[in-house]
């Protein structure tokens, strides 16, 4: 269970784990600060074993803490997306049943109005204001327990220890929930793969004699974050160096200072990088992989990537309802196949299966299905959604893709209707379904145009009735209380013709689409 990972992190335990803005703290120190949180949530706050507990908050070190002290103590951590506004985060609070929530002042003020009414608790990281009756400094709890050990909790390995919720299709976020062995066997999955790509890659293998430092550039609520960059930490001691906002230059300069040995995000952040005007006076020479995910990286970064890096390029793929494992390519493999995601690792199978459920044969074009043991239990009160997604224990993606005979995968489209922003799923019908909220709103398509910094934006075309006087900017201020800011059409279309609709009634989107990009210049 996490618990014990945690525990083996203390085989190192004076290496510096989290550098923040100038705080260090070791993976002793964490620990303690996590056991401390563990023992008020077991002896004081009166959460059950097996309760939910939300986590809302930018790339704290308390963000690693909690999480720690909540999976650890045998409660289920529920990370909400930190964008989200409020409409979003009470969803997501309703639907897990979560009524402590540990968040910063950022997200306390977004939620603060309804906590009466919700009925909620919260500890509050790094406050900057006075707090509501219900809310209390995280820091007093931690001082209230210092010393603490952490609480033996007999942490069964199939029990639940994440709900990290999803964009949904029918415009409802969903609630994957893994267990500790499923995120675990994840850890050890990423490790497996390393190993495979360190012997297809020997020149690249880092110095054993110097400790590892990985930058995190993506927020710890994903995936990537939580469970391929941070949880992963753990067992090498490598150290985790947070940023408060993404900033390339800031980016390089840490990597000079910590000796950053590894840097993952989104290829836009790489590729942001790269076009620092003095990118040359900092030494990166510490870097032995630059991975990416979340998008596709152009063959030419990936080529400038290995041109002006010391380290080698690298691509992953994975799902929130995979705990992040899928495919990974780096070095002399993802140079010689730029467009391939790479290979599985041991544990974990991929294949591509046609509409009928039958696998295809190596080569040829299919819905991609991955199985292994890091695969989610399922959606959290969704029965009918989880029966729709893992099938014979196949966890089916929704991507289009194919196998190559060397076990390579390509992933080509995307079956469900979604935009992929800069790392971050839009399901088009979440966005349409508040478009659709607004006054005079007779019809609405949003679909993705090509983004040469982000990969793909969002965009809409919209239907009004003639009796109203919507505008692309007061359309977009409408939006922004009831769904992240990253989920608002940075291109609006209004019109009052109707849309191009087949002989069933649907519309044509790929007709409109194609229409808007070709009068973007995006095609």
């Amino acid at each position: 269970n996490l618990g014990e990972l945690y525990e083996q992190s203390l085989a190192h335990a004076d290496r510096d784990f989290l550098v923040y803005e100038g705080e260090r703290l070791t993976f002793a120190e964490t620990h303690a600060r996590a056991a401390a949180l563990a023992t008020w949530l077991v002896e004081e706050s009166g959460v059950p074993e097996g309760a939910r507990v939300a986590i809302a908050m930018r790339n704290y070190p308390e963000w690693v803490i909690a999480f720690m002290a909540v999976t650890a103590a045998g409660r289920i951590a529920v990370p909400m997306n930190a964008w989200w506004t409020a409409d979003e985060m009470a969803y997501g609070i309703e639907d897990s049943g979560a009524r402590w929530l540990m968040l910063d002042q950022e997200r306390l003020d977004r939620i603060a109005p309804r906590m009466d009414a919700m009925d909620l608790r919260a500890l509050v990281a790094r406050p900057t204001g006075e707090l509501p009756p219900r809310a209390r400094d995280m820091a007093e709890v931690l001082a209230a327990h210092a010393g603490a050990a952490m609480p033996e909790v007999a942490v069964d390995p199939d029990a639940d220890a994440t709900i990290m919720y999803t964009s949904g299709t029918t415009g409802f976020p969903k609630g994957a929930v893994s267990t500790h062995r499923a995120i675990t066997g994840a850890v050890l999955a990423f490790e497996s793969n390393a190993a495979a790509i360190a012997l297809r890659n020997p020149d690249a293998v880092p110095d054993p004699e110097q400790q590892g430092a990985m930058l995190l550039t993506v927020p710890l609520f994903h995936v990537t974050g939580c469970h391929a960059i941070f949880l992963t930490s753990f067992r090498p001691g490598r150290k985790m160096v947070l940023m408060y906002k993404w900033n390339a230059e800031q980016a390089l300069g840490l990597i000079e200072a910590e000796r950053v040995t590894a840097f993952t995000g989104v290829p836009t952040m790489t590729w942001e990088m790269l076009q620092v005007p003095d990118f040359d006076k900092y030494d990166t020479s510490s870097l032995v992989s630059i991975g990416g995910g979340g998008a596709p990286a152009p063959p030419e970064q990936v080529r400038q990537v290995e041109a002006k890096f010391s380290g080698r390029p690298g691509i992953g793929y994975g799902l929130t309802e995979t705990n992040a494992v899928g495919a990974q390519n780096a070095g002399d493999d993802y140079l010689a196949r730029p467009r391939s995601t790479g290979r599985p690792p041991l544990t974990v199978e991929i294949e591509a299966f046609a509409d009928d459920g039958t696998q295809q044969p190596r080569g040829t074009l299919g819905e991609i299905r991955i199985r292994g043991p890091v695969v989610i239990r399922g959606y959290w009160n969704k029965p009918e959604a989880t029966a729709e997604t893992i099938v014979d224990g196949w966890l089916c993606t929704g991507d289009i893709g194919r196998v190559d005979e060397e076990g390579f995968v390509y992933i080509e489209d995307r079956k469900k209707d979604m935009v992929l922003r800069g790392g971050e799923n839009v399901y088009c019908a979440e966005v349409e379904a508040a478009i659709y909220d607004l006054d005079g709103v007779r019809e609405a398509i949003v679909f993705g145009v090509p983004d040469e910094r982000l990969g793909e934006e969002v965009a809409a075309v919209i239907v009004l009735r003639e009796d109203v006087e919507w505008t692309p900017e007061s359309i977009r201020a409408e939006l922004a209380p009831h769904i992240a800011k990253f989920k608002i059409p940075a291109h609006i279309r209004l019109q009052t013709e109707e849309l191009p609709r087949n002989a069933s009634g649907k519309f044509l989107k790929r007709a409109v689409r194609d229409e808007l990009v070709e009068a973007l210049g995006r095609g």
